[in-house]
């Protein structure tokens, strides 16, 4: 166990002071706020990655530098585990501590405490691959996170600008290289060709799909559609649109999932170009959240979120493990959180084992890798489906007994390839749908009538201290600030078929009210009612209490 380069790690933190003023939550996306307040946290990150990797024997370590659907002059960063999933919980807290370390000997004293305390052999090699999006502040935040990469005597690797997903998967790609459970070849070609291969041997004999908008939100998704598109030619025409990213101010600005997703319209440049009947996607900045959505016959916008898609895909593997007579042997369960429509829950319920767990992509993640399948979506789209090394066992094993039980148990290898297992992805998820549509030939119209989404309406209240909401039942109730659920529940009993719950977020300073009923105007009502008590209950300013709030 050699030391740590205190020379090193002094030298390089000098140039990367952490601002005074300032205190950073490694949260539910990574350290997320300003892009131009977080050089010190990324030299940090660095060398926490290059200990990371040491810690796991010198398996590859990723780290993504993006701020995802987030406004342009914000970024983030956020560290990949070894298998492409999320870092591991109980990580974040050190990533968080290091990142407040107050002076440059402070930060080295807390890196030596650490490395101690968690038995880091510093003798072991260090790995980590990088990649960030199209922000402007991420050259230089990149620059910031190689000297943390290079003060740890780690090795890096620069995967450049690309999205998260791509992130994700190379971080596994290179890690399995060369074992049984290789997933890939560990470039963004790699990565294109697998889904592009699968999905062409999932389409084939099919009817052509019509041809799809892609709204890129002016981020780093614009470059991957691009090169997708390329692969796929005639069997999917993908046509990408907002992919201005060297135009300033231009990302995730009125365009984007998230921005489809709370304000339940098309985003006005697609305006001209979506016809009646036609279908149309949204990816966020990163790519890692997908949104759909189509015009009726009278032009009317209807959206199709991650619940839509979670129906969607859940229906179509089932169907398949009972046509490809894997129904006793591989069992499919469905993951939500709270933000789920309760008419999506209720549909799906009915057909499968359903477990609300809190918000954020690591418990849904976690969840869903306890069935043989497991299938999660947030309700802004961001999700993927997850098959069990158990389940991907019995596929390879399975001895078909009739042509049809055959050609099912080929589709579901191929879904295993088209789906990006590792994280949430937006173009990879598009392609799952669009293979699930080809198969069913259903219209967006069709899609959208497997149930009927319950009116909602999702509110941001800025409070003083986000910190002072606690929740329970999976974040469905509050238990702090003490009182304030049972005044909310009896404003939820005026309303025929009302659902409610408010909770703090875990990537601004704001608290977010979700609120469900039968009728539209009702569901309204009682968000900005329930937006109105919270606000008041906590301190806001009267002042400067929004006209909308009740």
């Amino acid at each position: 166990m050699s030391a740590l380069p205190v020379d090193s790690l002094k030298s390089f933190a000098d140039l990367h002071p952490k601002p005074s003023h300032l205190t950073f939550q490694y949260g539910t996306a990574g350290f997320r706020t300003l892009g131009s307040v977080l050089d010190s946290v990324m030299f940090r990150v660095g060398v926490l990655a290059g200990l990371r990797s040491k810690k796991l024997d010198g398996k590859t370590i990723g780290v993504m530098v993006t701020a995802s659907h987030n406004p342009e002059p914000d970024n983030g960063v956020k560290l990949v585990d070894p298998r492409g999933e999320m870092l591991e919980n109980a990580w974040e807290v050190h990533a968080t501590t290091l990142a407040n370390a107050p002076t440059t000997d402070a930060f080295v004293e807390a890196l030596s405490a650490f490395v101690k305390a968690l038995k880091i052999d510093l003798s072991k090699p260090a790995r980590v691959v990088y990649a960030r999006d199209t922000r402007p502040s991420g050259p230089a935040l990149v620059s910031a996170l190689e000297d943390g990469i290079k003060a740890i005597g780690a090795e890096g690797r620069d995967a450049g600008v690309t999205t998260t997903p791509v992130l994700h998967y190379l971080v596994r790609a290179i890690n399995t290289k060369g074992t049984p459970e290789e997933y890939g070849e560990d470039s963004e070609e790699g990565y294109l060709n697998k889904l592009t291969a699968a999905f062409k041997k999932l389409v084939a004999g099919k009817p052509a799909s019509p041809p799809l908008i892609v709204d890129c939100a002016n981020g780093v998704g614009a470059k991957i559609a691009a090169k997708l598109s390329e692969s796929l030619g005639d069997t999917l025409r993908l046509i990408p649109v907002n992919t201005a990213t060297t135009t300033p101010g231009a990302l995730n600005n009125s365009c984007g999932a998230d921005y489809v997703k709370t304000s339940q319209k098309l985003p006005p440049s697609l305006a001209s170009q979506l016809k009646a009947g036609q279908r149309a996607c949204s990816l966020d900045g990163d790519a890692d959240r997908l949104i759909y959505y189509y015009l009726d016959d009278r032009s009317k916008f209807h959206m199709l979120d991650g619940d839509k898609i979670a129906a969607l895909v859940a229906a179509f593997v089932v169907d398949l493990t009972k046509a490809s007579g894997l129904e006793s042997q591989i069992k499919v369960g469905i993951v939500q959180t709270a933000y789920a429509n309760g008419g999506s829950t209720k549909y799906l319920s009915e057909r499968l084992p359903v477990k609300c767990v809190p918000t954020g992509v690591k418990h849904l993640h976690h969840a869903a890798e306890k069935y043989d399948v497991g299938v999660y979506f947030e309700a802004n789209g961001h999700g993927t489906v997850l098959f069990s090394p158990e389940s991907l066992k019995t596929l390879s094993s399975h001895q078909p007994s009739t042509p049809a039980q055959s050609t099912a148990l080929n589709y579901l290898v191929q879904l295993t390839n088209v789906i990006n297992q590792t994280v949430g992805d937006g173009l990879s998820d598009m392609l799952l749908v669009e293979v699930v549509l080809a198969h069913k030939a259903y219209s967006g119209e069709e899609w959208d009538s497997l149930y009927v989404d319950l009116p909602n309406r999702l509110v941001k209240v800025v409070v003083a201290n986000r910190n002072i909401f606690k929740t329970e039942d999976a974040e469905r109730r509050l238990v702090s600030p003490p009182g304030l659920q049972t005044k909310i529940d009896e404003l939820v009993r005026r309303y025929n078929g009302g659902r409610t719950f408010v909770r703090p977020s875990g990537t601004e300073d704001v608290v977010r009210v979700y609120a469900e009923a039968i009728v539209r105007s009702q569901a309204d009502e009682l968000a900005f009612r329930i937006a109105g008590l919270v606000y008041d209950e906590t301190g806001g300013d009267p002042a400067r209490r929004p006209v909308e709030f009740l």
